[in-house]
């Protein structure tokens, strides 16, 4: 069979299995396995097979997952969440829409200690949503904010799908994690001045008149751990202490402390922690084993390479490609999760990038490539038709119907798509905070 076609062939048979509700880690496995036994034959393929799950489960770059998944899930269960909020609303209360707007803040500063995306919209929503509707916000900016703001949670770092990326790639985490600073919090701001466009241009979606917080210091002492724990984390990675890993175990253990001294950690909440760590940990290496077959199958057929070739022979403008591939994964978003896309995707277009000329160094241009994926698989978590957090957050809405969230979302939306234009057309922001680092 042509090499193509039989590509074409393994992708086609992934998308009829999710078509039928296959999980995405089964629709990619049995894909994969297709394609390397048509290729291959059957005991290739269980040689390949017998050592796969031992050589992804004993990576210990990996480890840095669950720990970081660990500490989202303690910063949830010991009220962290709750004391952030206030502290957020108290602080942008002075404007209209301030409270949307804190929600907002309180979504990036749990998005430093948490690295989900789904934790921290649904985290950050059991606290703001109640208050939000009762100082008069509409359905619409109610949830098209927390969705919205969930984002920040992958955005900023620590962030799951970029330890991903940096391992798929090989590059270095902690340097990822400085070039997702930046832009982080541009996002975070960028959020922030939509929702004060939005109020002034559509009426009745805010309250005139808000009942403002007042910023104490009570408030202050609650967001006292939340700054204690990413200065110790980061503060130790970037200072040579320790590594992202280490820096992950150092975080997930102060995060414990700090939901202790909060007294809000029963021992049925730290059950639940390590219970829910295990599910979602589980969920990622199972969608790593499928993607790794599915992947190893695409190899044998050398189309990656074959189309790494292509587009150079092509004479395309470097953001011309980078436009089309951030493209493609606007649109996969609609039928995939970050991680999968991420873990399906970059194998294939990282060797098309890397053979490119931007203007930067070969690491440059894998962090700056790295951080334009990120953004553009936040916009997938708010788009439509699927847009998970949309989802998520409009689950615990219960009287708000699906299409006034997605109305929500669109003023966010906007503001992803002019961030994702001024990163790609001006790397050197991204880049700005790994000249810091040696």
């Amino acid at each position: 069979m042509n090499p193509i076609a039989l590509a074409l062939m393994i992708f086609g048979i992934m998308l009829l299995l999710m078509v039928v509700r296959v999980p995405i880690a089964g629709a990619m496995f049995l894909a994969g396995t297709a394609g390397f036994v048509l290729q291959t034959g059957y005991q290739p393929y269980l040689n390949f097979l017998n050592n796969l799950a031992f050589a992804r489960l004993a990576n210990y770059d990996l480890s840095v997952i669950p720990l970081f998944i660990l500490m989202g899930h303690f910063a949830t269960q010991g009220g962290i969440s709750k004391a952030l909020f206030q502290f957020a609303a108290a602080v942008m209360g002075r404007f209209k829409g301030g409270l949307a707007m804190g929600a907002v803040l309180a979504s990036g500063a749990f998005g430093a200690i948490c690295g989900s995306s789904v934790a921290t919209a649904a985290t950050i929503t059991g606290v703001a949503l109640p208050e939000m509707k009762r100082h008069g916000y509409s359905g619409r900016l109610s949830t098209g904010t927390l969705a919205a703001g969930g984002t920040l949670g992958i955005l900023i770092p620590p962030s799951v799908p970029l330890v991903i990326y940096a391992i798929l790639t090989q590059q270095n985490i902690a340097k990822l994690f400085a070039a997702a600073m930046l832009p982080g919090i541009i996002a975070m701001l960028g959020y922030m001045v939509a929702i004060a466009i939005y109020v002034r241009l559509v009426p009745g979606q805010a309250p005139d008149q808000e009942e403002r917080e007042r910023l104490t210091f009570q408030s202050l002492q609650g967001i006292l751990p939340i700054a204690v724990i990413f200065v110790v984390v980061f503060g130790g990675i970037y200072g040579g202490l320790f590594t992202p890993t280490e820096g992950a175990a150092v975080g997930a253990a102060s995060t414990f402390l700090a939901a202790l001294l909060k007294r809000e950690l029963t021992w049925s909440k730290f059950l639940h922690c390590f219970h829910a760590t295990a599910l979602s940990t589980a969920m990622i290496f199972l969608i790593f084993m499928g993607a790794d077959v599915m992947n190893a199958a695409l190899a044998r057929t050398q189309v990656p390479g074959y189309l790494a070739e292509l587009v150079v022979s092509m004479n395309l403008t470097p953001l011309l490609v980078v436009s089309g591939i951030l493209l493609l994964y606007v649109v996969l978003g609609a039928v995939m999760d970050e991680l999968s896309m991420l873990l399906l995707t970059i194998p294939i277009f990282f060797p098309i990038i890397m053979k490119l000329d931007f203007g930067m160094t070969p690491e440059h241009t894998a962090i700056w490539f790295g951080i334009m994926v990120l953004m553009t698989v936040g916009f997938g978590m708010l788009a439509p038709p699927v847009g998970l957090n949309v989802y998520v957050v409009n689950g615990m809405a219960k009287d708000v119907p699906l299409s006034e969230s997605y109305k929500g979302v669109m003023p966010f939306l906007i503001s992803d798509t002019l961030r994702t234009l001024l990163l790609l057309f001006f790397p050197g922001i991204s880049l700005f905070l790994i000249q810091y680092l040696t």
